[in-house]
């Protein structure tokens, strides 16, 4: 129960930590202070919604496949290794989150625009629907455990991004802040891509 619940929030913060667009558009509507919250809300509720479909729906049809499984393994391990290399590509060069491309229309078209920016990136259906879905079929009756540790990832993540922004703008600003973050991401991608294809 607590690995699962474990393995989830690890995965789900590296995941949602390590997203481009998504998060820019979180952080610039944040900084603005402009409906901030609906736009967190949004964000959490769409990557509830896929990571539970996926857990529920494609997670369990993998699991009545020794096949798939074994697909659902080998590729969710080596789709980490290559997502955790590109994030230490990244901090070994140096980025940084820029808050750019704020909406300022009103609520109605704020929420809009985060569904496009969510829903449109086609990694968001890799990443909840297949790979963590597939990842969340190995803990079984306990993959629920391991859903709850992914929405929680991405709760604190969005909520915690839109509301402390204004007052980490200075830090997330810094190159060395995010190489940090991109090292941390690496680090979780590896040890669970490597746990995936090793031991299973």
């Amino acid at each position: 129960m607590i690995t699962a619940f474990v393995n989830g929030l690890g995965i789900g913060a590296a995941l949602i930590m390590a997203i481009g667009a998504q998060g820019a558009f979180v952080l610039s509507q944040a900084l603005k202070r402009h409906h901030h919250l609906w736009v967190a809300l949004v964000c959490t509720l769409c990557d509830g919604l896929l990571i539970g479909l996926g857990v529920a729906g494609v997670g369990a049809l993998i699991s009545e496949s020794e096949l798939l499984m074994a697909v659902a393994r080998y590729g969710g391990g080596a789709f980490l290794l290559v997502f955790g290399l590109a994030s230490l590509r990244r901090a070994l060069k140096g980025t940084q989150l820029e808050a750019q491309g704020g909406l300022q229309g009103g609520r109605r078209s704020v929420i809009l625009a985060t569904l496009a920016v969510t829903l449109l990136n086609p990694h968001v259906y890799l990443d909840a629907l297949v790979l963590l879905g597939s990842i969340g079929a190995q803990f079984g009756d306990e993959r629920w455990f391991f859903f709850a540790g992914t929405v929680t990832a991405s709760t604190l993540w969005f909520f915690g991004l839109s509301m402390g922004a204004a007052r980490l703008a200075p830090v997330l600003a810094r190159p060395a802040v995010w190489r940090g973050i991109d090292l941390m991401v690496w680090a979780l991608m590896w040890g669970i891509g490597l746990k995936l294809l090793v031991w299973g």
